[in-house]
């Protein structure tokens, strides 16, 4: 039997802000990886504002940035979730943490790319004069 539709609750959405800004805070707080791709992110942004990129190349780093954190914290969840349900070590869990945070590491590896991509003329400009290149 399918549940009603309930009333839409601006109460209730604020509380589902409050439980995702919760979840972002406990993963700052338990998640060394998490706290390095943040670094990372910051420090992205701090070159995109040195080197003064345009709105297109913002438009990448913020993508790449977002993905990576994001896939951080779905790969913090899922293992989490893998603890409870199978606190014991098993071959299948360990196999899906694995590929869990071999998500992560192919969005980080995606996420470099698009970084020396966006930054490259930036940086080859510091160093080269035109006439250079």
């Amino acid at each position: 039997m399918q549940k009603p539709r309930e009333a839409f609750s601006f109460s209730r959405r604020l509380a589902s802000v409050r439980h995702a800004l919760q979840g972002l805070r406990f993963t700052l707080v338990t998640q060394h990886n998490f706290r390095i791709q943040l670094v990372a992110a910051i420090a992205t942004v701090g070159l995109g504002l040195l080197w003064r990129v345009s709105a297109d190349d913002w438009r990448w780093l913020v993508l790449a940035i977002a993905i990576v954190l994001a896939a951080e914290l779905v790969n913090t969840a899922f293992e989490h979730l893998c603890d409870v349900v199978q606190p014991e070590l098993h071959a299948s869990v360990k196999a899906a943490k694995d590929v869990a945070a071999g998500a992560v590491l192919v969005a980080s590896i995606g996420a470099a790319v698009i970084g020396v991509l966006v930054f490259w003329p930036y940086v080859s400009s510091q160093f080269w004069p035109p006439a250079a290149r």
